[in-house]
C-alpha cells in the first residue's frame, strides 16, 4: 500500500474534530508552500513581466485601487 493511501486510511479514522485539525495544518502548509514559491519566481524575475504591466496601467491611468476607494 502507498504512503498515501495509508494517510486516506488513516484519515477516514479520525474524528470530525481531528478532521478538520488535519484540514487546517494542510491549508496552512499549502499556503506556505505557495508563498516560497512566489518568492522563488519573483527573485528568479518570472513576476516581472507583472510589475511592468502594471507600471504601464497606471501610467495610461487605467491602474485602479482595489477595493476601490469611494
Amino acid at each position: 500500500m502507498s504512503t498515501v493511501l495509508e494517510i486516506e486510511h488513516a484519515i477516514e479514522r479520525l474524528q470530525p474534530t481531528e478532521r478538520a485539525q488535519v484540514a487546517a495544518w494542510m491549508a496552512r502548509k499549502e499556503a506556505m508552500d505557495w508563498d516560497a514559491q512566489m518568492n522563488t519566481d519573483a527573485s528568479a524575475g518570472k513576476l516581472d513581466f507583472l510589475f511592468e504591466e502594471a507600471d504601464a496601467e497606471r501610467a495610461s491611468g487605467k491602474l485602479k485601487d482595489w477595493p476601490s476607494q469611494k
